[in-house]
């Protein structure tokens, strides 16, 4: 028969080459410590052997104990007639017999042979001799050692075949369990023992001893890192190895410290380009130690950053999740604290590091938190991605993110915060329109293919070209959106920024859409669900689609300049006055970028109504709109009539009419802006008074190009009273104190101080005083 093959198979050289080579050493030790343990059994059981055949030699047997003694009883009588039937008598057996008996009485095979066998020692000696001496060299267990339990464990098959496998049941010492428990009596005296407690003020040092240490070593670990990083990126891992302090004292605050130095490493020593993963081919080719170091730092930058943000999302998982197991080293309440700081920095390195790896990663942790409860850490998410639509020219970041933000408004069913969509309004969209003016500089010639068209335009303008695609497949996205929300939640809280960032992108619109959404618009506007402020991003949106390229479409945009007139007196006066911003945008748009499309009647009609205006509002609002009347009289000169007192024509002005075109305002005059020449802000009354002038662009009433050059709304902006102080500041008045304090007669004049004097020393007399005749004899 064939030997049978070994199942085991030998590992492969691959295999021993994955295995790390700590893991070869202990296998090593374990198989030698496994040899030497044998080893010692083996001797121990030969040594107990050979002791077990000394004795048996050098003692006198033992003789057997009379069995009659030890069984009581009818049994006992049984046997005795069972054992006399089958044992011979003494006189029947042969001298030679007798003393072969005594004879074996008197070895140690006799002695360790199994009695309970009934089989003769002679028979089958040969066939049976080395099971013989196999038995004759197991000692007998004596009576005085404590029998042993032994363990059966799995047999072994070797080449003579099987061997079965036993082990002894270790036996525990009594003596050392005592010593045991008496170790572990003086442990709990020792544990017993009252310690000192540190008191607040010690701790404190204390802690603040272990801060400086591990200050001191993140300092230590970021100064090597930053010094050479290509040899020193193995330290970023000691460094984040930080992020997982177990001193309860001190554990927070050195995570937040690791965090964030971590973050400025990654952004300083970052470099400016994506890392791939290396092909098999390229490893396999020959390169230059320097390559080879590039490469190594590389690799270890790319995992340590990879296992980084990990540990910042496992930060905010940690803190959303309340944290249902407590921990000893970092309290319930600290795990925001630290979930803000990982926040902050995802934010940084959102930033930061728009083309390095892992971005798209880093998007879709931060968007979720920009609808989060946590008014810090939503605020703190919609301005990193304002940030980052502001830098991003090429537009590629801002695609990603536009992408994810819309996939999850569409996932909340549009339940989200207002601040999310009104991050689309930093798009740097409007750079689409490059591409015109690149195509008119460099006019292709025919038949000219497109490797030789890219061959013209230069490295700028191969990039604005580039992200044309991108800001187009950007633009269509937040089309969606926007539409989506005005078709499916008109009356959702997103309506405002939906309707604000349809007015800023109008422009940019397809035609092909332009006649629903204005009927959507005007319906929105009659509903009367909207705010004023709604309403008004109505009108601008409309008119922003009619100014650019809606001037093609035949569209009477009546309707939106009466409810542009109507809504005027329904803005805020107070501090909210965010509306007259809108209304500023609103007026230049409507009045004059389509001076050719408005008529006087309509012109007189609202520059009266927001002279009426400027008279409740602060007086940021009061200069905007003094501003706007200011250039509305330049570009209508017909309505300096407002300025003179006659009436021109027929009728009554009707301040309450809400129609422009019906209200003859060209019947009234603009008193209101004597009443401004008297307000508290000298800006108002500076444009109160170059109004009343007729606006005259030189002379003493001229107003001063650093007013005259800004536009109505960066005036607005300019003197904002949003921080609750003056601008220009309040002159103090100049405090007069006198030298001299006068008291009592030093008021009055000498003469009549004199007078006063004589009169009271007169006697008194009942004839009428004529003051008169003092006064005249006083006066010569």
């Amino acid at each position: 028969m064939k030997a049978r093959r070994n199942k085991k198979q030998v590992p492969s050289f691959r295999k021993l080459l994955k295995t790390s080579k700590v893991k070869l050493e202990n296998k090593l030790k374990n198989k030698q410590f496994k040899q030497q343990s044998n080893l010692k059994k083996y001797r121990k059981e030969q040594r107990k052997l050979r002791q077990a055949v000394k004795d048996a030699v050098s003692k006198k047997p033992i003789p057997l104990e009379d069995p009659k003694k030890k069984r009581p009883g009818k049994r006992i009588e049984r046997e005795e007639e069972e054992e006399e039937e089958e044992a011979l008598p003494l006189d029947m057996m042969d001298e030679d017999d007798l003393q072969l008996m005594k004879d074996l009485g008197q070895r140690a095979s006799f002695l360790t042979r199994d009695l309970s066998s009934s089989e003769p020692v002679h028979a089958k000696k040969r066939k049976h001799e080395n099971i013989i001496d196999k038995y004759e060299k197991i000692p007998r267990s004596l009576q005085t050692a404590p029998e042993k339990e032994l363990i059966h464990l799995l047999p072994i098959k070797d080449k003579s075949g099987i061997i079965p496998q036993t082990r002894e049941k270790p036996v525990l010492d009594t003596n050392q369990d005592e010593e045991d428990q008496e170790e572990m009596e003086l442990e709990e005296e020792i544990i017993e023992d009252p310690i000192r407690e540190l008191t607040i003020e010690e701790h404190l040092i204390e802690r603040k001893k272990k801060l400086q240490e591990k200050k001191l070593h993140i300092a230590a670990l970021a100064s090597a890192i930053l010094s050479d990083p290509e040899s020193n990126v193995k330290k970023l891992k000691e460094l984040r190895s930080m992020l997982m302090e177990q001193d309860p004292d001190v554990a927070v605050t050195v995570r937040k410290l690791v965090v964030i130095s971590l973050m400025e490493l990654f952004k300083d020593i970052t470099p400016s380009y994506k890392i791939r993963p290396l092909t098999e081919a390229e490893k396999s080719t020959k390169i230059r130690k320097e390559t080879q170091k590039l490469r190594e730092f590389e690799e270890g930058l790319v995992s340590q950053y990879k296992f980084y943000l990990e540990n910042l999302e496992q930060m905010v998982k940690d803190w959303k999740q309340r944290k249902l197991k407590k921990s000893n080293v970092v309290s319930l309440k600290a795990y925001k604290g630290l979930a803000e700081v990982a926040v902050k920095s995802l934010c940084e390195l959102l930033v930061a590091l728009p083309h390095f790896n892992f971005h798209n990663n880093i998007i879709v942790l931060i968007v979720p938190l920009m609808n989060d409860l946590s008014k810090s850490i939503s605020e703190m998410c919609c301005e990193a991605v304002k940030k980052l639509f502001k830098q991003d020219k090429l537009g590629q970041a801002s695609l990603g993110v536009i992408k994810v933000i819309s996939g999850f408004v569409k996932g909340r069913n549009y339940d989200v915060r207002p601040e999310m969509l009104k991050t689309f309004l930093c798009l740097r969209i409007k750079e689409v329109e490059v591409k015109k003016d690149t195509e008119d500089i460099n006019k292709p010639k025919k038949f000219m293919t497109f490797k030789e068209k890219r061959k013209n335009l230069s490295r700028m303008q191969r990039k604005v070209v580039c992200s044309f695609g991108q800001h187009t497949e950007t633009l269509n996205i937040v089309f969606v959106t926007y539409f989506r929300i005005l078709k499916k939640a008109q009356r959702s809280p997103l309506l405002p920024a939906v309707l604000e960032g349809l007015a800023k992108f109008a422009h940019l619109i397809n035609v092909e859409f332009f006649d629903d959404l204005l009927v959507v618009l005007h319906s929105l506007i009659e509903s009367g669900d909207l705010s004023y402020q709604e309403s008004l991003h109505c009108v601008q949106t409309a008119f922003h689609i009619l100014s650019g390229q809606g001037d093609v479409l035949n569209i009477d945009p009546m309707k939106f300049y009466t409810h542009l007139y109507k809504t005027l007196f329904k803005l805020h006066a107070g501090a909210t006055n965010e509306g007259v911003e809108i209304v500023l945008q609103c007026l230049d748009v409507m009045l004059t970028k389509r001076r050719k499309q408005v008529s006087q009647q309509r012109a007189l009609a609202f520059i009266k109504r927001l002279c009426t205006l400027g008279l409740h509002v602060l007086p940021n609002s009061s200069i905007g709109i003094l501003a706007t009347n200011r250039i509305l009289m330049h570009t209508f000169p017909k309505t300096d009539l407002l300025l003179d007192n006659e009436s021109q024509g027929s009728g009554v002005f009707l301040p309450e009419l809400d129609e422009p075109e019906y209200c003859n305002a060209q019947n009234t005059a603009l008193w209101e802006l004597h009443a401004l020449r008297r307000h508290f802000h000298p800006i108002v009354r500076r444009l109160a008074a170059h109004l009343i002038a007729g606006a005259p662009l030189e002379g003493s009433e001229a107003l001063k190009p650093e007013l005259s050059r800004r536009s109505a709304i960066e005036l607005f902006e300019a003197y904002s009273m949003a921080a609750m102080t003056f601008n220009p500041p309040v002159e103090t008045s100049s405090s007069k104190r006198k030298d001299k304090v006068l008291q009592g007669d030093s008021f009055l004049n000498e003469d009549l101080n004199q007078l006063t004097k004589r009169l009271c020393n007169e006697a008194d007399t009942q004839l009428p005083l004529d003051f008169t005749k003092y006064l005249k004899t006083s006066l010569r």
